[in-house]
């Protein structure tokens, strides 16, 4: 459909914009390529540029054709200015009347557009609708956080907190968290800046055998590339015990270190895989091992009394991203964590 309205375009119209498409498409697509060391864009790059060069060639052909006809048109009008008039073989007697002479007929020739004309408009269409493109996400209102088709964390507003969140000085919820996480600065830190999150959800739960007397909300963001989890458990816990635990437990490349002032232990472990089928039966399969994953786990506080955050980042390939990435997201998320005194 698009071929045949650019066909049905005039010349003068049709060939500058297929020069300056071609030429913006072919030049980004070989700048792409080389820059991340792939041969498909580089190759489509290069036959786009083939292409607006046979454009370019056609388009100068027409100016010559067209400069040659108006040459020669010019040089047939009249009887020739520079030509001697025939001299007269015989005076003619005075009085007579003179022979008329045979009107020559003189082309009418009719007035063309002006190609350069047509041609700047062209340009000047493209230019308006390529300022459009880039400019209207720009321009327009967009969502939250201001990106563009991100995703929302659920509503801050909660029903009704466990009782263990009640009992909790300085608990947050799952929701605070969310906002805390889903941000446009997560994507860049991941390294991975051009995706957006696909999904975001927050659960105001308690941690597991304490018969949920201890608080332990969490977010989750994630993205085709990775997904961040991050969760704050209000236990008696110090991070000093945590790293043991995770020396006596299958956590491999344990890294004990401090983040922002406080004792912190890097550890690594698979996550778990859960099918659920909800067909008829709505039987779900074994739990299986998932991708694996890195976890920082970091004190509530500089005197480590108890109580610890994690943030935990997964990879759908099955790789995560290095310590530094890891260290950078939470030092981005640990001081938009809001303190609340219930």
């Amino acid at each position: 459909m698009l071929g045949f309205l650019v066909r049905l375009l005039p010349f003068w119209v049709r060939e500058p914009l297929l020069v300056l498409v071609g030429s913006l498409l072919g030049v980004r697509l070989l700048y792409l390529g080389l820059d991340d060391g792939e041969w498909a864009p580089a190759g489509f790059g290069v036959l786009f540029l083939v292409f607006t060069a046979v454009r370019v060639h056609t388009v100068v052909q027409a100016l010559r054709a067209r400069r040659n006809r108006g040459t020669a048109a010019s040089g047939d009008d009249g009887t020739g200015a520079g030509a001697p008039a025939p001299a007269a073989s015989h005076a003619e007697p005075p009085g007579q009347p003179r022979p008329a002479r045979a009107a020559r007929a003189t082309p009418v020739r009719e007035k063309e557009p002006n190609a350069w004309g047509q041609a700047l408009a062209a340009v000047a269409v493209f230019a308006a609708l390529a300022a459009a493109v880039w400019l209207g996400p720009k321009l327009l209102p967009s969502e939250a956080h201001g990106a563009p088709g991100a995703v929302s964390c659920p509503d801050a507003q909660e029903t009704e907190l466990p009782g263990a969140y009640k009992e909790t000085p300085r608990a947050v919820t799952g929701a605070e968290l969310c906002e805390a996480l889903n941000t446009p600065e997560l994507a860049r830190l991941l390294g991975t800046p051009a995706e957006t999150a696909t999904a975001a959800s927050a659960s105001n739960g308690t941690a597991p055998l304490t018969d949920g007397k201890v608080a332990r909300p969490e977010a989750q963001v994630e993205f085709d590339t990775y997904t961040v989890n991050v969760s704050v458990t209000y236990n008696d816990l110090s991070i000093g015990q945590y790293g043991k635990l995770t020396e006596y437990g299958q956590e491999t490349d344990v890294r004990r270190l401090k983040v922002l002032g406080r004792p912190a232990v890097l550890s690594s472990d698979h996550t778990m895989k859960i099918e659920i089928d909800l067909g008829g039966d709505a039987s779900g399969g074994p739990v299986e091992q998932g991708p694996p994953a890195r976890t920082l786990a970091v004190a509530l506080d500089a005197k480590d009394g108890g109580g610890y955050y994690e943030i935990t980042v997964w990879g759908t390939s099955g790789a995560f991203p290095d310590d530094d990435t890891l260290l950078g997201i939470t030092e981005s998320i640990l001081p938009a964590i809001p303190g609340r005194t219930v």
